[in-house]
């Protein structure tokens, strides 16, 4: 089964018109993108959109065998002309299912949004899944026919990564699953910074007009396994930490912190981390790495090293000048000798946050340079046992490897 994407963006397209924005303003040349349109085998078009004809056309297909046109989801604006030969655009019914004459079965999905989603089966037993902008499958889904994964899955991984999260969770979408983005709106630069964030995602994209085929082997993004995010005091390095995991069911998130009693700010800023992760998510307030390093389960998101280094220095009362000289700096390397041990170790899937201090200014205190000159130690061995390495300046990421 081949699917032509006559477009990839979102229902207003990117640009959008009329829009002043910087994403917009750069999405120019091959960044462009318009509507989103899915033409499967030359016969089944999934959505209609202004210019589907010459688009068609502009990718060398055509719409002369084009047998149904289902729509997914509400278009806004002004009537699309349906182009002369095509049948009646319409929808199937949620749980309902289709066949056509090509010999193509679709299925609707009810979504948890306005809208329907389709599962295309094509007669040698190729699954595709297609999701319009904003939706996601209402509930459990798994591939029609059964319960093997879908060999491709065409939906709105930006605007909506819970929905791919929960088709991983579910079976519907495996580490073999061609998971393609659409509906691309001016949410993320495009570029390198949308291929990133997709690829973390398992994810990619393709200009308009590209051809995909579905069921044939392809190397499927490599979601990165060790991570460490670092940056300054608010710059987005947690957002980001939390944004590269969203698309997956069942993360640990590993809040270092805790809440300090008496301190309500503090209380209001974990209160904050906590209500932005996705419901699915599990907390843990710890320090002890080591042990959930060394274990299976789901991706660990730890929040953050600093933390840990804080508390492991209290553990050995670093603070005092004579401790620290007759056994605290050695007791303090040992502890992060290792933890870093244990993330080269891991068989886990782990992104780590942590900060930037120093920068250039001394601190005024003995413990203050203390502090500095470990976290620096720490964050440069940790990193080096990190495939991705990440610097977040103004909320914008910057790739220092990976």
């Amino acid at each position: 089964m081949d699917v032509t994407l006559l477009g990839t963006g979102a229902p207003r397209g990117l640009p959008r018109p009329d829009c002043p924005c910087a994403v917009c303003a750069a999405a120019r040349d091959t960044h462009a993108r318009a509507v989103t349109a899915l033409l499967v085998d030359g016969a089944l078009l999934l959505d209609l959109t202004p210019g589907a004809a010459l688009a068609a056309a502009r990718a060398g297909r055509s719409l002369v065998g084009v047998r149904q046109v289902l729509l997914t989801h509400p278009h806004d604006g002004p009537a699309v002309e349906l182009p002369v030969g095509l049948p009646t655009a319409g929808r199937v019914p949620d749980g309902q299912e289709l066949t056509l004459i090509s010999g193509h079965r679709v299925r609707a999905v009810p979504l948890d949004a306005p809208g329907t989603g389709y599962e295309v089966t094509s007669p040698d037993g190729d699954r595709l899944l297609y999701l319009p902008p904003g939706g996601a499958p209402a509930g459990v889904t798994s591939a029609m026919g059964g319960p093997a994964p879908y060999d491709m899955v065409v939906s709105d991984v930006i605007g909506r990564p819970d929905g791919l999260a929960r088709l991983r969770g579910s079976g519907a979408v495996s580490p073999t699953t061609d998971v393609v983005a659409v509906h691309i709106d001016h949410d993320v630069p495009p570029g390198e910074e949308l291929e990133r964030r997709l690829a973390a995602a398992g994810a990619r994209t393709v200009p308009d007009g590209t051809t995909l085929f579905v069921g044939d082997y392809r190397a499927v993004p490599d979601v990165p396994r060790r991570t460490l995010i670092t940056g300054g005091a608010r710059s987005g390095k947690s957002l980001e930490a939390e944004r590269r995991l969203e698309t997956f069911p069942d993360v640990l998130y590993v809040a270092t912190s805790g809440i300090r009693a008496g301190d309500p700010d503090w209380a209001a800023r974990v209160a904050a981390h906590r209500e932005r992760r996705p419901a699915a998510w599990r907390t843990l307030e710890s320090c002890d790495l080591v042990p959930l390093l060394a274990e299976d389960g789901p991706p660990l998101l730890i929040d953050c090293l600093s933390l840990w280094l804080t508390e492991a220095m209290d553990r050995v009362d670093a603070w005092d000048d004579e401790v620290w000289e007759r056994s605290g700096r050695e007791a303090l390397h040992r502890h992060v000798a290792e933890l870093v041990a244990a993330v080269r170790g891991t068989l886990r899937t782990v992104v780590a946050v942590t900060n930037e201090v120093g920068s250039g200014v001394v601190p005024a205190t003995v413990a203050g340079r203390r502090f500095r000159d470990e976290l620096g130690r720490l964050n440069a061995a940790f990193a080096a046992e990190c495939e991705h390495l990440l610097l977040v300046v103004a909320g914008q990421p910057l790739v220092l490897r990976g």
